[in-house]
């Protein structure tokens, strides 16, 4: 049975919102700025995520910015992304850009539901907050890894949005990366 795990960076008031300000967002560029001589480490972080990760789920959108960056880059990490069978929901896209891709076109709930009934191990999701509020929202996250940046942008779109009942969370871990980014580690609890 796969895992579903949301792996994302947040402001400190909630926001994922252009973090490498080119999406023309008026506080973007936050990650760059307010991550500092802590990317390093981050990164070695990211890494070690990318190598116990078995599949990528991917909103068009993230997609299409993770096949620009990844594709032609080289190195352990690049390799590992690049070779990781990916998913991607959408509805319109037919040709999906990056590297052993598969598009999920169909209802989301019941696409992902048999992803995860077919694959094993972590299934993790980068960015894509469309996908990860329907993917909260229908029970399907089993854990969300936050590296939360130290800076508060007062507004943009946020990691979590209106879900029709409570989503409650265990915190199991947290680190410190660097000197300035928490890395969060909760699970998501289930109702009985």
């Amino acid at each position: 049975m796969g895992k579903i795990v949301i792996s994302t960076n947040v402001s400190l008031d909630g926001v994922v919102q252009d973090p490498d300000g080119e999406e023309g967002f008026r506080l973007g560029g936050w990650f760059g700025r307010f991550g500092g001589k802590d990317l390093e480490e981050w990164a070695r972080v990211a890494h070690e995520e990318a190598l116990g990760t078995e599949a990528l789920l991917l909103g068009r959108r993230s997609d299409e910015w993770f096949a620009e960056r990844w594709s032609s880059r080289s190195g352990e990490r690049a390799d590992r992304l690049n070779g990781l069978p990916k998913y991607v929901v959408s509805s319109a896209l037919v040709d999906p850009r990056w590297t052993n891709s598969t598009v999920l076109n169909g209802d989301v709930v019941s696409e992902v539901s048999k992803l995860k009934r077919e694959l094993d191990g972590e299934i993790v999701v980068y960015a894509s907050y469309q996908l990860v509020r329907a993917l909260i929202e229908h029970d399907l996250v089993d854990e969300l890894r936050l590296v939360v940046f130290p800076v508060v942008l007062g507004a943009g779109k946020r990691l979590f949005g209106e879900t029709g009942d409570k989503k409650a969370m265990r915190l199991v871990d947290t680190k410190t990366i660097g000197d300035g980014l928490a890395f969060l580690t909760y699970e998501m609890v289930r109702e009985a």
